[in-house]
């Protein structure tokens, strides 16, 4: 099973840069997307369809072109989660789940701490995801959660580890993903990749990407029951429809 996770920044953006034909050519059984910034409404769904994506569910904000959510699936799974049920957390549209036999797949787009009170919020996010996601394994033991979590685990993870202060490595942050972690999950390209170098998001100014000034933001984290499933697990680098590019797991069946 082939999945990518890939915040966009903007979907019909995305769209106009060439995102179909890269998807047909990636050809994933599931593509969870994160930043769509979009409502369904306002899209060309036949789009989709036709690249092979007759199963689609849009999460999205309730401000209008902000945040939000969407998965796309090949095969139509079984059950579709629209949320976490708790409100602070759902009205941005941040996350959104589809259940199959074998494994349950989360697009999740977690909050940046941009300011000090988007980091107040993003930091009330994370521990109320935490105690969420507790639940929801027991229910939902093979779970995979996709998406840009905006934080960089650990100083490979950024291209200037002296970035302390700043939100998305700050040591509060790093400490969280890590007890997420740690409270069942793992960081596949890291299990695959335990020494490799590579990041999915590069600032738009100063020429970062050119420069391969980048921070590692985005993570495919599947549930230790999966554990022995995991195939292969890379970041897909030459994917230039987004300041982020996607990254891409796959399972044995």
């Amino acid at each position: 099973m082939k999945i990518i996770s890939y915040n966009v920044n903007g979907v019909r953006a995305a769209l106009n840069k060439g995102f179909i034909e890269w998807l047909t050519s990636a050809d994933p059984d599931v593509i969870c997307l994160q930043e769509i910034k979009a409502l369904q409404e306002q899209l060309d769904l036949t789009l989709f369809e036709e690249a092979g994506y007759n199963y689609h569910y849009w999460f999205s904000a309730q401000k209008k072109g902000y945040s939000g959510v969407a998965i796309l699936c090949k095969t139509k799974p079984n059950h579709i989660e629209y949320g976490t049920g708790i409100e602070s957390m759902d009205f941005e549209g941040r996350n959104l789940r589809v259940d199959f036999d074998h494994v349950s797949i989360m697009s999740l787009y977690l909050p940046s701490g941009t300011n000090m009170a988007r980091l107040e919020h993003k930091l009330e996010y994370m521990d109320m995801f935490q105690n969420y996601i507790n639940n929801l394994k027991l229910e939902h033991p093979n779970l995979v959660i996709c998406g840009d979590y905006n934080i960089c685990h650990e100083e490979i993870d950024i291209h200037n580890p002296k970035m302390k202060g700043v939100s998305g490595f700050l040591p509060e942050e790093r400490d969280w993903i890590g007890r997420f972690i740690d409270s069942g999950f793992i960081d596949s390209f890291r299990h695959i990749n335990p020494e490799l170098q590579q990041y999915s998001w590069w600032s738009y100014r100063a020429n970062a990407r050119a420069n391969n000034k980048g921070w590692r933001l985005d993570y495919a984290m599947v549930s230790q029951p999966l554990q022995d499933k995991i195939k292969r697990a890379v970041i897909l680098t030459e994917a230039v429809h987004s300041d982020h590019c996607p990254i891409l797991l796959e399972l044995e069946n």
